[in-house]
């Protein structure tokens, strides 16, 4: 009889995964830490998510053996949690391991106190001792014998460890200055161009992307630099943001046949990806190849976006209008034999058309990853069409042609796993994306998408006091939405408002601050918190201020604040926005790789951040126009010439013209209106 534990009643895929191990998994909660404290057992807690190949690979080599799920079960009390259910969780006790190690990683086994505190960890653990890891075995019996024998050293560790962990919230920021402090010194010309000369020194300037191999796509430090090449005419930054996006969209990281991209590449040319899709990744590159495509109209970023968004709402939106989560690395056991190809099947689906096929994408006999072929762009487009007496269309189109193809072939194949939850956050994020791709593209449909999603979104996660939940499947959402979750969110109807004009959704972002304000903030420095007050499950309230995988909180409610404050004039949020940003300049312009969005942020303030307001009958056409152009971090309303509601005040009190007008204003004061967005433009290159 097939042996079930707790996590059988669970509905994150991740854990359902290993439902069936002998291990005697709970789930976080009460039940397992009461039972810790009360047997004084210490807590092994094991993180990882759905996707997570290297989580697939320890589940089988350890947690499907009986005799060293007897050993766990023996001496400690399991816990599983998913990172992306819980990522309070996951900061806290990767923040512990890093700490301890030096390194952290997926899955993440951390050892606790039956107090819930941290004393050692580690990553991925073979089952035998290899290339100076010790064995999984190893470490269990190390673990429980230390804790048995030397206790109070066991609590003193923890006890240091959790202190530091409280002090590590401080890292970056500077003392906080008093309220008539001068905050501009934190902003200048030179600082951004110290951010831009830092970033540049970890550029590749041969392949693209920043650092080596793993590579990741970093998209907020490309979305820096297309923003500084529109501040200083800097052509090495929007070279290296374009070489970066190029050879993504390109290389094996991307899907030639499919679209979407993979989390990152395992070598530094792109070639090899972690094959996991997920949801955020796919929804910051189409933003960042928005804002590419706004400023250079390269169609190769139109192309990718397309094929980008099809790929999400073919294989990731629900019937709801939300977004899952990710797509597995793995199919039937094997890492990416879903998307990787044999030359001679190539040449039996497509016939007369292989030759060309297998030339563009560099489909060989002996293969480019362990003999099989990862289908990638070697030659760009524009020469290999040349070179084959092809215009660049017509190349698209045979190649297009012989996609379709494979995709019906592949499509018979057993898919890697759907991690089919879906995240407040990461909803947001794509519609963020659905909105830069609508305004970039000029194409209704995504904004269509857009507006669905955010009213499954209020329906699915909103609660009547105002607040949301984090997470949502079949109908069940669950735990209190995290500081991510609402900055994101507020993100998103700021972006909705400007493809929409429709003012309710400012209003719902307004409520939303309020209530992080309420609920997330640290007084003395106008940081957030990871987690609300009140949270009980917690050994520390984080702040989290890196901008790792997806944006720091505190980073997006900087941006957030802003806007805000100037759309509803209430200066002390974009004061204090200002005043976090300056708090943190520093770390900023030293390691601009790590905080990448605040120092976009930083930036923009730095070179000023325009608000622009078109009133009139045509406004919603000139608004699709002004869309279509790059403009970095600015503040954007329209409306019709109606009397308007003094809520908006950059929307009242203009005067009154004929026609539909342009105003270009900073800190409400507005340079004489126009009625073209090539004026407005000429405008904004003056100021």
């Amino acid at each position: 009889m097939k042996f079930t534990n707790r996590l059988a009643q669970e509905s994150s895929p991740y854990l359902l995964q290993h439902a069936h191990n002998p291990v005697d998994w709970y789930p976080w909660g009460e039940e397992a830490l009461n039972r810790a404290k009360a047997e004084n057992k210490p807590i092994l807690v094991s993180i990882g998510y759905a996707a997570c190949h290297w989580c697939h690979v320890m589940e089988k080599e350890s947690f499907e053996n009986e005799a060293t799920a007897a050993l766990m079960n023996e001496h400690f009390i399991n816990i599983k949690i998913d990172r992306e259910e819980r990522p309070d969780l996951d900061h806290i006790y990767m923040d512990a391991v890093q700490t301890m190690t030096g390194s952290g990683g997926w899955p993440l086994n951390v050892f606790l106190t039956p107090s819930g505190k941290p004393f050692y960890g580690g990553t991925y653990f073979p089952p035998k001792a290899v290339f100076n890891r010790p064995s999984w075995l190893d470490v269990l019996e190390g673990v429980s014998n230390a804790f048995r024998e030397k206790r109070e050293e066991i609590d003193a560790q923890a006890e240091s460890l959790t202190q530091h962990l409280l002090r590590s919230n401080e890292f970056g920021i500077q003392q906080a200055a008093g309220p008539d402090a001068d905050f501009a010194v934190a902003f200048s010309k030179e600082k951004a161009h110290l951010m831009f000369v830092n970033i540049m020194k970890t550029a590749d300037q041969e392949e693209g992307g920043f650092g080596r191999a793993p590579k990741f796509p970093q998209t907020f430090t490309i979305r820096f630099l297309l923003h500084h090449y529109y501040y200083t005419k800097k052509q090495e930054a929007l070279q290296q943001a374009c070489l970066s996006l190029d050879k993504m969209i390109l290389g094996g990281i991307y899907d030639q046949l499919g679209g979407g991209f993979a989390r990152y590449a395992t070598d530094g040319a792109w070639l090899v990806p972690h094959f996991e899709k997920m949801l955020y990744d796919n929804a910051l590159l189409v933003i960042v190849m928005s804002e590419a495509y706004q400023l250079t109209r390269d169609p190769l970023y139109e192309r990718a976006i397309r094929q980008t968004l099809f790929f999400v709402e073919r294989e990731m939106l629900s019937p709801e209008y939300g977004f899952y989560s990710a797509l597995d690395a793995d199919s039937e056991g094997v890492e990416g034999k879903y998307y990787v190809w044999d030359k001679a099947s190539i040449d039996v689906i497509l016939g007369d058309e292989a030759p060309l096929f297998c030339a563009f994408y560099d489909v060989t006999e002996r293969g480019n990853w362990e003999h099989t072929n990862i289908l990638h762009i070697k030659v760009a487009p524009a020469e290999f069409a040349a070179q084959h007496q092809l215009t660049i269309d017509e190349l698209w189109r045979q190649m297009d042609r012989c996609r379709g193809l494979l995709m019906q072939h592949r499509n018979r194949r057993i898919r890697p796993l759907l991690d089919d939850k879906q995240l407040l956050g990461w909803n947001a994020l794509m519609n963020e994306a659905y909105c830069k791709a609508a305004a970039a593209l000029g194409d209704d449909h995504y904004r269509e998408v857009a507006i669905r999603n955010m009213d499954f979104l209020f329906q699915a996660f909103g609660l009547p006091d105002g607040s949301f939940h984090h997470t949502y499947k079949e109908g069940v959402a669950k735990y209190p939405a995290f500081l991510d979750d609402y900055s994101c969110l507020i993100q998103a109807l700021l972006q909705l408002q400007e493809v929409t004009g429709d003012t309710a959704y400012l209003q719902k972002a307004r409520a939303l601050t309020t209530w992080v304000l309420d609920n997330f903030s640290e007084p003395d420095t106008g940081f957030f918190y990871f987690t609300p007050t009140g949270q009980p499950d917690i050994i520390v309230r984080k702040k989290e201020v890196y901008d790792g995988a997806v944006p720091s909180g505190n980073a997006v409610m900087a941006m957030n604040l802003y806007s805000l404050g100037i759309i509803f004039d209430i200066p002390e949020w974009h004061e204090r926005s200002v005043r976090i940003c300056s708090l943190l300049h520093q770390a900023v312009n030293r390691y601009p790789g790590s905080f990448g969005v605040w120092a976009t942020m930083i930036q923009a303030l730095t070179y000023t951040i325009p608000e622009i307001a078109i009133i009139g009958g045509n406004f919603a056409t000139l608004r699709e126009d002004v869309l279509r152009r790059f403009v970095p971090v600015h503040v954007l309303q329209s409306a019709p010439s109606e009397p308007l509601s003094q809520d908006f005040p950059l929307l009242a009190r203009k005067p009154d013209a004929s026609g539909t007008m342009i105003f270009l204003c900073r800190a409400y004061s507005c340079q004489q209106p126009v009625n073209e967005v090539d004026a407005l433009m000429r405008l904004m290159e003056n100021v």
